[in-house]
Protein backbone atom coordinates (compact mmCIF):
# COMPACT_ATOMS: atom_id res chain seq x y z
CA UNK A 1 0.00 0.00 0.00
CA UNK A 2 2.20 2.87 -1.19
CA UNK A 3 1.54 6.14 0.63
CA UNK A 4 -1.43 4.61 2.46
CA UNK A 5 -3.45 4.06 -0.70
CA UNK A 6 -5.99 1.20 -0.59
CA UNK A 7 -5.52 -1.52 -3.18
CA UNK A 8 -9.28 -1.51 -3.94
CA UNK A 9 -11.76 1.38 -3.94
CA UNK A 10 -15.33 0.08 -3.65
CA UNK A 11 -18.05 1.43 -5.91
CA UNK A 12 -20.32 2.32 -2.98
CA UNK A 13 -21.08 5.95 -3.77
CA UNK A 14 -19.18 7.25 -0.71
CA UNK A 15 -16.79 10.15 -1.01
CA UNK A 16 -13.20 9.77 0.15
CA UNK A 17 -14.02 11.87 3.23
CA UNK A 18 -17.08 9.74 4.08
CA UNK A 19 -15.09 6.55 3.68
CA UNK A 20 -12.21 7.94 5.78
CA UNK A 21 -14.56 8.90 8.63
CA UNK A 22 -16.46 5.60 8.74
CA UNK A 23 -16.45 4.12 12.27
CA UNK A 24 -14.40 0.94 12.59
CA UNK A 25 -14.74 -2.20 14.65
CA UNK A 26 -11.27 -3.54 15.38
CA UNK A 27 -10.36 -6.86 17.00
CA UNK A 28 -6.97 -7.89 18.43
CA UNK A 29 -7.03 -11.60 19.18
CA UNK A 30 -4.83 -14.69 19.21
CA UNK A 31 -2.53 -16.42 21.71
CA UNK A 32 0.37 -13.98 21.40
CA UNK A 33 1.32 -11.06 23.63
CA UNK A 34 0.49 -7.49 22.69
CA UNK A 35 -3.27 -7.36 22.07
CA UNK A 36 -4.09 -4.86 24.81
CA UNK A 37 -0.81 -3.02 24.28
CA UNK A 38 -1.72 -2.39 20.63
CA UNK A 39 -5.17 -1.16 21.63
CA UNK A 40 -3.67 1.23 24.19
CA UNK A 41 -1.37 2.52 21.46
CA UNK A 42 -4.49 3.36 19.47
CA UNK A 43 -5.88 5.10 22.57
CA UNK A 44 -2.75 7.29 22.59
CA UNK A 45 -3.38 8.24 18.97
CA UNK A 46 -7.02 9.03 19.76
CA UNK A 47 -5.99 11.13 22.77
CA UNK A 48 -3.61 13.06 20.52
CA UNK A 49 -6.49 13.77 18.11
CA UNK A 50 -8.49 15.25 20.99
CA UNK A 51 -10.99 12.39 21.01
CA UNK A 52 -12.68 11.30 24.23
CA UNK A 53 -11.53 7.75 25.01
CA UNK A 54 -13.31 5.15 27.13
CA UNK A 55 -11.34 2.14 28.34
CA UNK A 56 -13.40 -0.76 29.69
CA UNK A 57 -11.24 -3.35 31.41
CA UNK A 58 -13.27 -6.57 31.48
CA UNK A 59 -11.07 -9.39 32.70
CA UNK A 60 -7.86 -8.32 34.38
CA UNK A 61 -8.32 -7.87 38.10
CA UNK A 62 -9.50 -4.40 39.05
CA UNK A 63 -6.78 -4.38 41.71
CA UNK A 64 -3.98 -4.54 39.14
CA UNK A 65 -2.18 -1.24 38.62
CA UNK A 66 -1.30 -1.33 34.95
CA UNK A 67 1.04 1.27 33.53
CA UNK A 68 -1.23 2.14 30.62
CA UNK A 69 -4.00 3.15 33.00
CA UNK A 70 -1.85 5.64 34.87
CA UNK A 71 -0.29 7.04 31.70
CA UNK A 72 -3.60 7.49 29.89
CA UNK A 73 -5.28 9.03 32.95
CA UNK A 74 -2.44 11.54 33.33
CA UNK A 75 -2.63 12.40 29.63
CA UNK A 76 -6.42 12.64 29.76
CA UNK A 77 -6.23 15.08 32.68
CA UNK A 78 -3.48 17.17 31.07
CA UNK A 79 -5.91 19.27 29.04
CA UNK A 80 -3.77 18.82 25.94
CA UNK A 81 -5.61 15.97 24.20
CA UNK A 82 -8.89 14.17 24.65
CA UNK A 83 -10.38 13.05 27.94
CA UNK A 84 -9.60 9.45 28.95
CA UNK A 85 -11.96 7.57 31.29
CA UNK A 86 -10.99 4.14 32.63
CA UNK A 87 -13.70 1.71 33.75
CA UNK A 88 -12.88 -1.42 35.74
CA UNK A 89 -15.58 -4.04 35.69
CA UNK A 90 -16.07 -4.82 39.39
CA UNK A 91 -13.64 -7.27 40.95
CA UNK A 92 -12.39 -8.35 37.57
CA UNK A 93 -10.84 -11.73 36.89
CA UNK A 94 -7.24 -12.73 36.93
CA UNK A 95 -5.64 -15.95 35.74
CA UNK A 96 -6.79 -17.60 38.99
CA UNK A 97 -10.60 -17.76 38.91
CA UNK A 98 -12.26 -16.27 41.98
CA UNK A 99 -16.05 -16.22 41.95
CA UNK A 100 -17.31 -16.97 38.42
CA UNK A 101 -20.83 -15.72 39.18
CA UNK A 102 -19.68 -12.29 40.38
CA UNK A 103 -17.24 -12.03 37.45
CA UNK A 104 -20.04 -12.86 35.03
CA UNK A 105 -22.32 -10.25 36.62
CA UNK A 106 -19.55 -7.65 36.45
CA UNK A 107 -18.91 -8.42 32.78
CA UNK A 108 -22.60 -8.14 31.95
CA UNK A 109 -22.91 -4.83 33.78
CA UNK A 110 -19.79 -3.61 31.98
CA UNK A 111 -21.38 -4.47 28.64
CA UNK A 112 -24.57 -2.65 29.69
CA UNK A 113 -22.46 0.45 30.43
CA UNK A 114 -20.77 0.20 27.03
CA UNK A 115 -24.22 0.01 25.39
CA UNK A 116 -25.37 3.11 27.29
CA UNK A 117 -22.23 5.02 26.31
CA UNK A 118 -22.51 3.98 22.65
CA UNK A 119 -26.13 5.15 22.56
CA UNK A 120 -25.10 8.49 24.11
CA UNK A 121 -21.99 8.76 21.89
CA UNK A 122 -19.92 9.38 25.03
CA UNK A 123 -16.55 8.49 23.48
CA UNK A 124 -14.97 8.54 20.03
CA UNK A 125 -12.77 5.50 20.80
CA UNK A 126 -13.76 2.56 23.00
CA UNK A 127 -11.15 0.07 24.15
CA UNK A 128 -12.99 -3.06 25.31
CA UNK A 129 -9.99 -4.72 26.90
CA UNK A 130 -10.25 -8.53 27.20
CA UNK A 131 -13.90 -8.37 26.08
CA UNK A 132 -13.43 -11.43 23.85
CA UNK A 133 -13.41 -13.60 27.00
CA UNK A 134 -16.94 -12.79 28.26
CA UNK A 135 -18.24 -13.53 24.76
CA UNK A 136 -16.22 -16.75 24.48
CA UNK A 137 -17.49 -17.93 27.90
CA UNK A 138 -21.12 -17.17 26.97
CA UNK A 139 -21.51 -14.39 29.54
CA UNK A 140 -22.38 -11.81 26.89
CA UNK A 141 -24.28 -12.86 23.72
CA UNK A 142 -22.10 -12.45 20.64
CA UNK A 143 -25.10 -11.79 18.37
CA UNK A 144 -26.16 -8.92 20.62
CA UNK A 145 -22.66 -7.43 20.60
CA UNK A 146 -22.53 -7.53 16.80
CA UNK A 147 -25.99 -5.99 16.53
CA UNK A 148 -25.17 -3.16 18.95
CA UNK A 149 -21.88 -2.43 17.21
CA UNK A 150 -23.51 -2.55 13.77
CA UNK A 151 -26.24 -0.10 14.84
CA UNK A 152 -24.13 2.32 16.91
CA UNK A 153 -24.67 5.97 16.00
CA UNK A 154 -22.10 8.50 14.90
CA UNK A 155 -18.43 7.79 14.24
CA UNK A 156 -17.45 5.79 17.31
CA UNK A 157 -14.53 3.40 16.87
CA UNK A 158 -14.46 0.22 18.97
CA UNK A 159 -11.44 -1.98 19.70
CA UNK A 160 -12.01 -5.42 21.25
CA UNK A 161 -9.09 -7.40 22.65
CA UNK A 162 -8.69 -10.94 23.97
CA UNK A 163 -8.00 -14.51 22.96
CA UNK A 164 -10.65 -16.68 21.31
CA UNK A 165 -12.64 -13.84 19.77
CA UNK A 166 -15.84 -15.41 18.39
CA UNK A 167 -16.04 -16.04 14.64
CA UNK A 168 -19.23 -13.96 14.35
CA UNK A 169 -17.39 -10.92 15.73
CA UNK A 170 -14.39 -11.54 13.45
CA UNK A 171 -16.67 -11.75 10.41
CA UNK A 172 -18.33 -8.45 11.34
CA UNK A 173 -15.16 -6.51 12.25
CA UNK A 174 -13.47 -4.15 9.81
CA UNK A 175 -9.94 -4.87 11.03
CA UNK A 176 -8.78 -8.09 12.69
CA UNK A 177 -5.24 -8.73 13.87
CA UNK A 178 -4.22 -12.09 15.26
CA UNK A 179 -1.23 -12.01 17.58
CA UNK A 180 0.71 -15.25 17.18
CA UNK A 181 3.24 -16.34 19.76
CA UNK A 182 6.57 -17.36 18.27
CA UNK A 183 8.50 -17.35 21.54
CA UNK A 184 7.89 -16.10 25.09
CA UNK A 185 10.16 -15.99 28.17
CA UNK A 186 7.44 -17.64 30.27
CA UNK A 187 7.94 -20.79 28.17
CA UNK A 188 11.28 -21.23 29.95
CA UNK A 189 9.99 -20.42 33.45
CA UNK A 190 10.53 -16.65 33.41
CA UNK A 191 7.99 -14.73 35.51
CA UNK A 192 6.26 -11.55 34.32
CA UNK A 193 8.29 -8.36 34.63
CA UNK A 194 7.60 -4.75 35.48
CA UNK A 195 7.57 -2.58 32.41
CA UNK A 196 6.94 -5.61 30.18
CA UNK A 197 3.77 -7.30 31.44
CA UNK A 198 2.47 -4.41 33.57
Amino acid sequence: MPQGQPSVVPDDGLTTRQRRNRPLTIVHTGPGKGKSTAAFGMALRAWNQGWPVGVFQFVKSAKWKVGEERALKVLGASGEGGEVVWHKMGEGWSWVQRDPASSEDAAREGWEQVKRDLAAQTYRLYVLDEFAYPMHWGWVPVAEVVEVLRDRPGSQHVVVTGRNAPAELLDFADLVTEMAKVKHPMDTGQKGQRGIEW
